[in-house]
């Protein structure tokens, strides 16, 4: 009897012992979603793959990557950006396996590189990773972001109705992060597996795909439906939505802020066809042109949204 009887501190303190001992076994293995972890990790980018250049900057005394990509034959005038955020684990190499620079080739794309920080499965913080709330290791990822986008627009490079945001997982709190935190800066968000931070109720209305999964055992689906619910009411949409491509559905907005969410039975993992659907949301918000006491929001049924064409 007394071997069943389950103690009060083993219940309150599995999940670090669980989150401890996977740590452990990951440093010990040294692959995590098949990224190096530590150091070699932080390092990878300094061979980037075809297309990505590496780039480095200097944020509070450390300095961090991204694998970044100038569009070839630069068009007349500022680019769209896409800034896309690994998970927790991932390096901007894994990122980069998205390919949104393969599949908008027109926009300056970064795949940034996290550091070593703790999360849920990894309290030592031995992989790396995102801040999760504003504060966090004293916002140093907050700051690597307004760090990279000054420099591309030192650049002229930036096409400022265009910048757009995306991540998986921890990616995708980054992701979040961004919209509570640098609310006039993004046209359009597309988070992956992810939920929103505390303060989602005062977001500001954008245009935003999000994608999720009941099957998710990593991040429970109830904590990325509770996100998608308030975010509806944050974007002012209607409560019923309306097809837009194939496994995807897109709620109408009052305030030209419509939301798409692509729920997939993948589990934790990103859909390879993820990407192209959410280039294709991005180029379809293409709707915001910059005034200089804020953004006007342009009708997009007008550019198509509404339909699979």
């Amino acid at each position: 009897m007394h071997l069943l009887r389950r103690s009060r501190w083993g219940t309150r303190h599995f999940p670090f012992i669980f989150g401890l001992a996977y740590a452990f076994l990951a440093l010990a293995l040294g692959t995590v979603e098949g990224a190096a972890v530590g150091p070699a990790a932080i390092a990878s980018v300094s061979d980037p793959p075809p297309g990505l250049v590496d780039r480095s900057w200097i944020v509070d005394g450390v300095e961090r990557h991204a694998l970044v990509h100038i569009p070839s034959g630069l068009p007349a005038g500022p680019c769209p950006v896409i800034f896309d955020f690994h998970g927790h684990g991932g390096t901007s190499r894994s990122a980069a396996r998205s390919n949104f620079h393969g599949l908008w080739p027109e926009a300056v794309v970064l795949y940034p590189q996290g550091l070593p920080t703790a999360g849920m499965t990894d309290p030592l913080g031995l992989r790396s990773g995102w801040q999760q709330q504003a504060g966090d290791n004293r916002d140093r990822d907050l700051r690597f972001f307004d760090t990279m986008l000054a420099s591309l627009r030192e650049e002229g490079l930036v096409d400022e109705s265009r910048i757009f945001c995306t991540g998986h997982s921890n990616g995708g709190r980054m992701t979040y992060l961004l919209w509570e935190t640098r609310p006039a800066v993004f046209a359009a968000y597309a988070p992956s597996a992810s939920p929103a931070t505390k303060g989602v109720s005062a977001y500001r209305p954008r245009p935003a795909f999000v994608v999720g999964s009941p099957e998710d055992r990593t991040v429970p689906f109830a904590w990325q439906k509770a996100s998608i619910d308030a975010l509806l009411k944050v974007n002012g949409c209607e409560p019923a939505p309306e097809p837009w491509v194939e496994g995807c559905v897109l709620y109408a907005s009052r305030n030209g802020n419509p939301l798409v969410t692509y729920i997939h039975h993948g589990g934790h993992a990103f859909p390879s066809d993820a990407p192209a659907l959410i280039v294709r949301f991005f180029k379809l918000g293409v709707c915001r042109t910059l005034d200089r006491k804020g953004k006007k929001a342009v009708d997009w049924a007008k550019l198509g949204i509404y339909g699979a064409k």
